[in-house]
């Protein structure tokens, strides 16, 4: 219905309605977009604007409106171009639709020229999810009480919260509220292992001279109404945060710039999308690299309405 709109990812809300809905999505590097007027669920550390359309051309566009003097940009040719492939994590556990659909991008990549790297990410990076959660549970009732505070709206977090649906409140009770909020001690000893994390993953990058890891967008198809918490993946049930969340995870925690590509349809004809995850400050250069792995991948079909 419109060429471009704007979304907030703070664990994948840019990333996952794109690949759901066969669009083209950005989570940029942290910070790279003003956001000022968006109520924050941490501390400035992961909910992050980015733009989500049709194609890279307008998520280029959106870019070079919104950051002061981008550099040019051109498509980088995919015969120079190292991709990351983890087998072991980021390409376990999927539905056998998007493992079907994810192998067969991967071999149209390989076969535009792109070099595939297989090479298992270290330790800290499969925890990134729980890293991730857990901050953001514990920064989140802080950070929306300071929120409505700095906007003058003059009401407090247990007001607004009162205010919400029952099942949001029982959400919200249940994840960022004492009991279930996480404990100091905890949330102090996730901010460190998530440096850690932002170390290993650079040094990934460098030992294995990759411009970006390649994987699924989410474990899983599109999810029908009513699947909300859990998703049946091979005949296991999995909740949907983690099928939905566990690949997103890592760019939310690394700050990597993550683009997200329409890569093809499951055998119902749902859309299914591949991840592109470059280190933190290479927007442009996904971007680049986004032009030529959107011709590689070529478009998929709209559906029929």
């Amino acid at each position: 219905m419109a060429p471009l709109a704007i979304g907030e990812d703070t664990l994948g809300s840019i990333r996952v309605p794109s690949t759901d809905c066969g669009l083209a999505g950005l989570r940029p590097s942290f910070g790279r977009y003003p956001d000022a007027g968006i109520m924050p669920l941490t501390d400035n550390k992961f909910d992050q604007v980015g733009p989500i359309a049709r194609s890279v051309d307008d998520l280029l566009l959106f870019d070079t409106v919104l950051v002061t003097n981008p550099t040019p940009i051109a498509p980088k040719p995919l015969k120079d171009v190292r991709l990351g492939v983890s087998r072991g994590f980021l390409m376990s556990g999927l539905d056998p639709e998007v493992d079907r659909v994810s192998k067969e991008v991967l071999e149209k990549l390989r076969n535009a020229g792109a070099t595939l790297v297989k090479a298992e990410l270290p330790e800290p990076i499969a925890a990134a999810q729980q890293i991730a959660g857990t901050i953001i549970r514990y920064e989140t009732m802080p950070s929306i009480a300071s929120f409505l505070q700095d906007k003058g709206t003059g009401i407090s977090f247990d007001e607004m919260l009162a205010q919400a649906g029952e099942n949001m409140q029982q959400r919200m009770k249940a994840a960022v509220l004492p009991p279930g909020r996480p404990e100091r001690e905890t949330y102090e000893a996730m901010l460190a292992q998530r440096e850690r994390l932002k170390t290993a993953i650079r040094l990934y990058f460098e030992e294995h001279g990759i411009a970006a890891l390649a994987f699924p967008a989410t474990r899983m198809p599109p999810p029908k109404i009513g699947e909300e918490i859990e998703i049946d993946i091979g005949g296991q049930k999995v909740p949907i945060a983690a099928a939905a969340g566990r690949n997103s995870a890592l760019g939310s925690c690394a700050s990597m710039a993550c683009l997200v590509l329409p890569a093809g349809l499951t055998t119902n004809g749902l859309p299914v999308g591949m991840e592109f995850a470059g280190l933190s400050g290479t927007d442009r250069e996904m971007l680049g690299l986004g032009l030529s792995l959107e011709k590689a991948l070529r478009p998929i079909a709209a559906p029929k309405i």
